[in-house]
């Protein structure tokens, strides 16, 4: 990275003109100077006043900092005894639990890499990501266990849900999580290697929208880099903060802020083990649960039913809600701080390659930047690139956002043609995200680089589309697409969810649009689906919808 000291930076912007790059306004922080370091380690040395680390919402099961520290250990004994030794690959398939961050740290203390995968994900998608990461041990839960039966993989449950005869026979159980918990790790020998910052620590799959999911190998440097963040965020002022995790701890979002990441901070959190909109606001009202991370469609869901929520549950106690994983329209926050006036609106913009870095919004006065994500984190360095040139470009202008920073990912696995298309020989990240950074140094991320649609040579940005698809009062949910056409080469198609009780047409819709838009960026076609398919971050999954149109030609 540059020596900021000698550079002349807009302290307005942020923007550098002699290098054409953008540095965070943010106040830096250094990383720990101990090459020889990991990141159970590091989290554990954070002095904190927190009582309790987590809380199960559905059993009311608490763990305080004491305890989860005392179960790691015996954890990392445990796998000690099973001969799990530095770089081997773990691997956890199960929805959120309280052992979830147990097993992450517990791994990552030996030197071994943690990888996850999404619990409903088939038996041949689980064996793809195998064979692709080679695990040598699986927690998992009864349920899953079934999608495992061709695996000679030893697995340990964290569940005590009965698990057939027959799948019995075909998988290797070695154990459960509860009794390793329950393991004395003081009168046992731990085998343990020596683990430096730039061993690889986790193995997270990209969500693979633009291509075959990746496995992105993030270091433990990567991982200290996002945990010494989490207290830069944290306010005396706001008093004793209570999270709730709703977003799936397989993923980068769940596992690095909420598994991880809040024990820098003493801070609380309640974990739910899958989404349920009336489950979940009964823990906010149950636990006292002062922030809410979330992504688009829950929020539009809470905008749809405020009246409802607000009758049935005591939501007082929250104060801010984090949005990721897509851009939010300045509508859909208006409608929402309508509703709910006392909450802030935190966006936010990270990526699994960044290790969960990118921007946000930390203060009342950010939140005021409407459709922005923020300022760039601190310690990270931004570019706006002509994707067509390659030239670096100025402030308020459009292009392929790049970062580097020292939580930028070590690498795909196995996939040296993917990393060297992803990042270049100066440590630059290529997102395939088309943002711009405004005169006050905020970003704002337009849309997917490969998912613009052009029409007649101009180009027309799905999101914006989309955002004006959800003002509709009777649409529910929507996903704009790239449709093919002989004369123009791609025309904008609308996949539409139809509120409940509602008969709006194809031509309703397209004429609603119409009058809002140029008449390039016109809807062309409409189909209405029941559900919009996204994947775990809440992320469209344009590819499922731009074959499912293709198809039907």
């Amino acid at each position: 990275m540059a020596e900021i000291s000698s550079l002349r930076i807009d302290p307005r912007s942020g923007f550098c003109s002699s290098n054409s790059t953008f540095y965070s306004k943010r106040t830096p922080f250094p990383l720990p100077s101990n090459r020889s370091l990991d990141i159970t380690t590091f989290i554990s040395s954070y002095p904190h006043h927190g009582k309790t680390a987590f809380i199960d919402a559905t059993t009311g099961r608490h763990l305080s900092f004491p305890e989860l520290w005392r179960q790691v250990d015996s954890v990392s004994a445990c796998l000690s005894d099973l001969g799990i030794r530095k770089g081997n690959v773990v691997l956890i398939i199960a929805p959120n639990s309280i052992f979830f961050p147990i097993i992450c740290l517990s791994v990552m203390h030996l030197g071994a890499i943690i990888t996850t995968s999404n619990p409903i994900n088939t038996a041949r998608e689980i064996a793809f990501q195998m064979a692709d990461s080679k695990p040598v041990l699986v927690f998992t839960t009864g349920q899953v266990v079934p999608k495992l039966a061709r695996s000679s993989l030893p697995i340990v449950l964290l569940d005590d849900e009965q698990v057939t005869a027959e799948a019995t026979t075909q998988v290797r159980i070695v154990g459960t999580i509860d009794e390793m918990i329950k393991k004395d790790p003081t009168d046992r020998i731990q085998v343990r290697d020596r683990v430096y910052q730039d061993d690889a620590a986790s193995l997270l799959y990209s969500s693979g929208t633009t291509g075959a999911s990746k496995g992105v190998i993030s270091t433990h440097r990567n991982l200290m880099a996002l945990m010494q963040f989490f207290p830069y965020l944290t306010f005396p002022e706001d008093g004793e903060q209570t999270y709730i995790c709703t977003v799936p701890m397989f993923h980068i979002y769940g596992f690095g802020a909420f598994a991880i990441g809040k024990l820098t901070t003493g801070s609380k959190v309640v974990i739910l083990s899958k989404f349920d909109m009336n489950e979940l606001l009964s823990a906010i009202d149950k636990y006292r649960v002062t922030c809410l991370p979330l992504v688009p469609p829950i929020l539009l869901k809470l905008v749809k039913e405020a009246d409802r929520i607000r009758k049935q549950y005591n939501l007082s106690s929250l104060q801010s809600i984090v949005c990721g994983g897509a851009p939010l329209s300045k509508d859909l926050i208006s409608r929402f701080l309508d509703k709910f006036p006392t909450v802030e609106i935190r966006q936010g913009y990270a990526l699994t390659e960044s290790t969960g870095f990118g921007a946000s919004v930390h203060r009342a006065e950010e939140c005021r930047k409407y459709g922005s994500v923020g300022l760039l984190s601190p310690n990270l360095e931004a570019k706006i690139v002509d994707p067509e040139t390659g030239t670096a470009l100025n402030v308020n202008q459009r292009g392929e956002l790049w970062l580097r920073a020292p939580s930028v990912m070590k690498g795909y696995l196995n996939n040296a043609e993917a990393t060297a298309a992803t990042m270049d020989s100066e440590g630059w990240l290529k997102t395939g995200d088309v943002c711009y950074i405004d005169d006050d140094g905020y970003l704002y991320v337009v849309d997917r680089l490969k998912e613009i649609i052009k029409y007649k040579g101009f180009q027309v940005p799905p999101a914006e589309l989309e955002a004006l698809l959800l003002s509709h009062p009777q649409i529910s949910d929507a996903a704009v697409v790239p449709f093919p056409d002989e004369e123009a080469g791609q025309c904008p198609m609308a996949y539409v969810v139809r509120k409940s009780g509602s008969n709006i047409s194809e031509t309703e819709i397209m004429d609603f649009v119409g009058k809002q838009v140029a008449a390039y960026k016109r809807i062309r076609k409409v189909t209405f689906v029941t559900s919009i398919p996204k994947n775990p971050s809440g992320k469209i999954l344009r590819r499922v919808l731009m074959e499912l149109a293709i198809s039907r030609i």
